[in-house]
């Protein structure tokens, strides 16, 4: 299935590509995109705290929404929704989540070659000047 033009791309789209996802699952919205990026967001729930005491996010849902992102670059960058799988995706955490505040996700596809595909990204909570993890990682086309 081609995906539409960047310009053309709408929201609902985004819903359906996440139904039966663990990005769903987890509440992940669609916030923008551009030929070789997207932006998504984990909006905060008690759901996902993993420190009751001090109400911060587990860290695996943001690990989730960072490979959310990616994979959904890697998709506008190839222009197709071709199959593929996460290869890698290594994660720096840098501080935790505020709590209360969405998780934003932006990841970057930089690089496709024939089988594999290079991403990178940040997720902050308001300002990417100060993020929250970076992450840089592969994902390996499966339809070969």
């Amino acid at each position: 299935m081609a995906l539409p033009d960047p310009s053309s791309f709408v929201p609902e789209d985004f819903a359906g590509m996440m139904e039966g996802h663990h990005g769903g699952h987890l509440g992940i919205e669609y916030r923008a995109h551009g030929p070789d990026w997207a932006e998504l967001a984990l909006p905060y729930r008690e759901a996902l705290i993993g420190d009751l005491s001090r109400g911060v996010l587990a860290s695996g849902p943001i690990l989730a929404l960072m490979d959310s992102a990616t994979s959904f670059a890697v998709r506008m960058k190839v222009g197709v929704a071709r199959p593929h799988a996460t290869l890698d995706l290594r994660i720096d955490y840098v501080r935790p989540a505020t709590p209360g505040r969405t998780v934003i996700g932006r990841g970057e596809c930089y690089r496709v070659t024939r089988a594999i595909s290079f991403v990178r990204g940040v997720a902050h909570d308001g300002d990417p000047a100060d993020p929250i993890a970076n992450v840089a990682g592969t994902f390996m086309f499966t339809d070969l």
